[in-house]
């Protein structure tokens, strides 16, 4: 194991910081706009899977680092509220997808601007943060490592 420095506690201290900061952003301005931080954050998954990956119950609960039966709670309450709805799949008629509505999709760009913005003003502190901790562990040797 390697030695872990001042400077390295220090660097990853201040990423966790930046990361901490920037999420309390995000939980505020989720709740300001009348959503709960894990619902935004469901509406975005499912709005930003990667290409190809089917908006699933599985693929949400993976994207949030969460359990099956946590990601179906959370759809329930996104319906509820109108923000997404489960449709079958017309390929394979057992296999339920994801879809946000119109008012879903409104809400999720409002605050994904508002995040833009957010990140355009702190953005480069926290990729400075990263930086140091990336440039720190690229110097030292594997067996360091």
């Amino acid at each position: 194991m390697s030695k872990v420095s001042l400077a390295d506690y220090r660097a990853l201290a201040q990423f966790r910081y930046e990361i901490r900061r920037f999420l309390a952003f995000s939980e505020s301005a989720a709740r300001a706009a009348g959503i709960e931080p894990q619902q935004h954050q469901a509406l975005l998954a499912v709005k930003g899977l990667p290409e190809g990956v089917e908006p699933t119950i599985g693929a949400l609960a993976e994207r949030l680092c969460v359990q099956h039966h946590t990601a179906v709670a959370l759809v329930d309450k996104l319906e509820e509220r109108g923000w997404a709805e489960r449709k079958r799949a017309s390929a394979d008629r057992r296999q339920v997808l994801l879809t946000l509505t119109s008012q879903g999709s409104e809400l999720l760009a409002k605050l994904s601007a508002l995040h833009g913005q957010q990140l355009g003003a702190v953005g480069s502190d926290m990729v400075q943060a990263l930086a140091l901790i990336v440039s720190t562990h690229a110097r030292k040797s594997p067996k360091e490592r």
